[in-house]
């Protein structure tokens, strides 16, 4: 088996290389669901921008993506199908002009959004979309001052206590929202027809009802309302500022597709006209996040080639490709530009600190994350070692990664310290996923495999000691740990055990053991790891009746950290691995990431690639280590 591993890897360097780009980046699909599709068509036809050929293009991986049974998913094994992605893709096919109402699949779908209590059911950001359109009533009472953002960052309830993602997206919403906006075109639909009691009064339907908003949020938002008009202008002027310097050069809002769709109608509330420069340039920002995915076209939510280019000059020198060999140069080069060199947000949770951190996409310049900056650290390390150059880029990053330390001991994806739980309490759906940012597992396990294999950090360190009491203080009591940005405990409990591996936990530690026992009690029969996108929504294991490659290459690393290489689990594994080039599209095209638990997922169309690669190279590197040991 050995010998085939690495003639497969031999396959994989060869494929890389011809796939690399001038720049030094690889450039893979970010692959989502059909919202961001179904916005653009939307957005297009709301400002009645000529783009026919885009449209088209959209619409025919819209209606690829629906199921036979004229339905929209965000992934294969949904149960039913997904009322919010239905009822996006069902009005942006009307909005196209390019099918019509009495379609045989849209009559379908017309049933099942109904079945499934009609618009009236769908998430608060569809009904966002639907509204500034006209196509639903906006909330009669519901009001968050915008003054709510010149509050002083002391004070318990301010803006900035909200996470990055949930600013970047509640200021445009919000100002939409507050002053009621609404357009319409000559493309807008009827869709009436699909509210599930017409004669019910909408205008409170927005709400979670199964959550409650705190009487001190509740109390505090009123006091706010109360200030003066001319505090309640001043707020919407902060709002207004606060998005526009954030706009990145390609004319998107920090990069997000999301965000630039809210950011365009929160401006036209602000009574920017349709051709104005910020406006069109946005525009513009969102055709460039246009890529061919095979056959179709798709708008992408961001690019990720800072990310894929990253791991993937990591894993390249994991399977042996020298630092010095060209195309692992000029990755690096590229990384090395796409150091970040501004202050964003992050900097208010933590003052003092020099930028040094790596942003998501290929654009992204004020939003660092800490999964990219230590995915970035990780390829750079080698380099670093022998390079002056390389090296003080490499101790900037890695200063900024370790000031990000929650004071739990825990890391977060984009700031510190900003898990205030009292916003988690917003009635609106998935606010306890995207209103904060806390620490996870699979952040802080990520950290600490980077420092404890590339910075010489162990557990006898402070900070990582604090991280690796809080890290295993997360574990499930069946063993296995949760993972936020990608699906879901299987992606956790790799990141989590490689993670306290690299700082020194020894192999016998029983939470390890513990993790390696869950593991090994979900391998399926034909030796691979399979769990589905469900996992994120209800926060328990979910399994896949079939198994991915990503997936299996999580689990069998970790496995590799820990067990001895003739585990016959781990054998049955790479056999899985080794094959798995040849299995169906499902298994190789099913999500394993997550953007927004039970409403956004995403095909990385490199993980496929990184993944088993990482793998290959660390189940040879356990064959050498423990052979020289006998």
């Amino acid at each position: 088996m050995e010998n085939e591993i690495k003639a497969n890897l031999l396959k994989r360097i060869d494929a890389l290389r011809t796939h690399q780009h001038s720049d030094g980046s690889w450039r893979f699909m970010f692959e989502g669901s059909v919202m961001t599709d179904a916005f653009m068509i939307m957005t297009l036809r709301a400002l009645d921008i000529e783009n026919e050929a885009l449209i088209k293009q959209l619409v025919e991986r819209i209606l690829y993506m629906q199921t036979a049974d004229g339905v929209w998913k965000l992934y294969e094994d949904e149960k039913a199908g997904n009322l919010s992605a239905t009822v996006q893709a069902y009005t942006a096919l009307l909005f196209s002009g390019h099918v019509k109402r009495d379609d045989r699949l849209l009559r379908k779908a017309e049933r099942f959004i109904l079945h499934h209590g009609g618009l009236e059911k769908t998430h608060f950001m569809t009904k966002w979309m639907l509204a500034v359109h006209g196509l639903y009533p906006w909330p009669r009472f519901f009001y968050v001052p915008l003054s709510l953002l010149l509050l002083p960052t002391y004070t318990p309830l301010n803006f900035y206590e909200l996470s990055t993602y949930a600013r970047i997206h509640f200021a445009p919403m919000m100002i939409a929202a507050n002053k009621k906006m609404s357009i319409k075109s000559k493309s807008t639909p009827d869709i009436r027809h699909l509210f599930s009691s017409p004669n019910r009064d909408l205008h409170d339907t927005w709400y979670d009802e199964y959550r409650s908003v705190s009487s001190f949020l509740t109390n505090e938002l009123k006091k706010l309302a109360t200030f003066p008009s001319y505090i309640q202008g001043l707020g919407y002027r902060e709002a207004e500022r606060y998005i526009l310097e954030r706009i990145e050069k390609d004319g998107t809002l920090n990069s997000y597709a999301s965000a630039t769709f809210f950011m365009i109608y929160a401006l036209l509330a602000l009574n920017y006209q349709k051709n104005s420069p910020v406006i069109q340039s946005a525009i513009s920002g969102l055709e460039s996040l246009v890529t061919k995915t095979n056959e179709f076209y798709h708008l992408e939510n961001s690019t990720s080639t800072v990310w894929d280019t990253a791991l993937l000059s990591y894993a390249l020198q994991e399977a042996g490709v020298s630092s010095d060999d060209e195309m692992i140069q000029k990755s690096l080069r590229y990384l090395l530009k796409k150091q970040h060199t501004k202050r964003g947000d992050w900097h208010i949770h933590n003052p003092g600190v020099s930028p040094g951190g790596w942003g998501f996409s290929h654009i992204n310049t004020i939003n660092p994350d800490l999964d990219d900056t230590s995915a970035a650290l990780r390829a750079l390390s080698r380099k670093a070692a022998i390079d002056e150059s390389v090296r003080a880029a490499w101790q900037r990053g890695t200063t900024w990664l370790l000031s990000m330390q929650n004071q739990s001991g825990g890391f977060a994806a984009f700031e510190k310290n900003t898990d205030n739980p009292l916003f988690t309490y917003i009635p609106l759906e998935n606010a306890q996923d995207a209103a904060t940012d806390p620490p996870t597992p699979d952040l802080t396990g990520r950290v600490l495999e980077y420092v404890g294999k590339y910075a010489g950090m162990k557990q006898h360190h402070p900070s990582i000691q604090a991280a690796v009491k809080w890290l295993l203080s997360q574990q499930h009591r069946n063993g296995s740990w949760y993972g936020r940005w990608g699906v879901c405990y299987i992606y956790g409990t790799w990141a989590a055990v490689t993670g306290l591996r690299a700082v020194g936990v020894e192999r016998s530690h029983p939470q390890l053991a513990k993790a390696v026992q869950w593991l090994k009690q979900i391998q399926h029969e034909d030796g691979g790891w399979g769990e589905s996108c469900e996992s994120a929504a209800v926060k328990t294991y979910k399994p896949l009746t079939f198994s991915t490659p990503s997936q299996t290459a999580w689990a069998l690393d970790a496995l590799i950290s820990v067990c001895r290489k003739e585990d016959e689990v781990i054998t049955r594994g790479m056999k899985f691995l080794l094959k798995a080039h040849d299995l169906p599209k499902r298994q190789l095209h099913y999500p394993t990431g997550i953007g927004l638990p039970g409403q956004y997922y995403i095909y990385y169309h490199s993980y496929n690639d990184i993944f088993p690669m990482l793998t290959f190279a660390h189940y040879l590197h356990k064959k050498k280590t423990e052979s020289n040991r006998t």
